[in-house]
């Protein structure tokens, strides 16, 4: 994978770090500062941002944070189902966020890692992820979160809401198909379709898990995750409920859709094979008569009658002609 712009600012593994001033504010703090740091005024919080794939992330987790090997393997892993639990006073989440990345499809979802202790925040990911960012920059400018909780739940919300411009341009996509002709390219909108069914299975198969770990993180917190932070989060967790509602209504819609193209292909696809078998009924009969009459044996009549061309010709006319009538009363044009 290339360089991106956030490893190029690698302070060790760490991407940034902040410590928060109790009052939407904080300070920068470098990687040395931060492994030794302790909190130097009541309210302060720190909040680093690690590339969990950097060398010395686990070990520091588990000798300067006291975090649990199993755990401290679980947020340096590439293991990224949604999932959040409770240990002891401190927070530990794994969630996912769309991929903005250039090159990137929006089921191809990124995962973050988190673990706090109310004082201190780590957040770790492998590829760039631009929500931490976005908080980072309301921290920057004082309008950031008061303390850890805050921050979580910040995070969280963010996350969802980016889910939500995916959502929307599927259901764009999804208009503007129902819009189009269906006879002008049918297997380009049929493909279509189902890239707008895969990625909605693929949102769904993340966000579900999600779901179910902000619900965790809302429930079963520590105490220091306040009770405000506590309704934030479930007023997060509702606007996930109500994404996860909209692709299932996605999904249903593209499936019509398809269902509807697939069906008019194959009526036309009968319809031209009911013309054939009625050409075919009509010149049957007609090309029996007249092979029977081109036969290459002797005693054919007409042979020596010049008028016997024009006979054949009316005859099978007229053959034609109660075809099409028979076919008209049988009703079968």
């Amino acid at each position: 994978m290339n360089q991106t712009r956030d490893d190029a600012e690698l302070d060790g593994p760490m991407l940034f770090g902040r410590v928060l001033d109790g009052q939407g504010g904080g300070r920068p703090i470098d990687w040395r500062q931060a492994q030794d740091w302790r909190p130097a005024a009541p309210g302060e919080v720190l909040w680093v941002h690690l590339c969990r794939d950097r060398p010395g992330v686990q070990q520091w987790l588990e000798v300067e944070l006291g975090v649990p090997e199993p755990t401290a393997e679980l947020l340096t892993s590439d293991e990224t189902r949604p999932r959040a639990f409770r240990e002891g006073t401190t927070l530990v989440a794994t969630l996912r966020g769309i991929n903005f990345n250039p090159g990137a499809e929006p089921e191809d979802m990124i995962s973050m890692q988190l673990w706090s202790d109310g004082s201190r925040l780590v957040t770790l990911r492998r590829f760039p992820l631009q929500t931490p960012r976005e908080v980072l920059a309301l921290i920057d400018r004082g309008q950031g979160p008061l303390d850890a909780g805050a921050t979580v739940t910040l995070l969280a919300e963010l996350l969802i809401t980016r889910m939500s411009q995916a959502i929307v341009d599927m259901n764009q996509v999804l208009d503007d198909l129902e819009d189009e002709d269906p006879d002008d390219d049918p297997e380009g909108m049929l493909s279509r379709i189902s890239g707008i069914r895969r990625n909605c299975l693929a949102l769904k198969r993340h966000m579900a898990p999600q779901h179910e770990a902000l619900e965790q993180i809302a429930r079963d917190a520590p105490a220091w995750f306040e009770d405000h932070d506590r309704r934030e989060m479930a007023e997060s967790i509702a606007r996930l409920r109500r994404y996860l509602d909209d692709i299932d209504i996605s999904k249903e819609s593209a499936l019509v859709l398809q269902d509807e193209l697939r069906a008019r292909s194959l009526a036309s696809s009968e319809h031209a094979t009911y013309m054939l078998t009625i050409v075919a009924g009509i010149f049957l009969p007609l090309g029996f008569l007249t092979g029977l009459l081109g036969i290459n044996v002797g005693g054919m009549p007409g042979v020596d009658d010049p008028r016997a061309f024009w006979i054949v010709v009316i005859l099978c006319m007229g053959v034609l002609v109660g075809l099409m009538l028979l076919f008209k009363k049988l009703r079968w044009l």
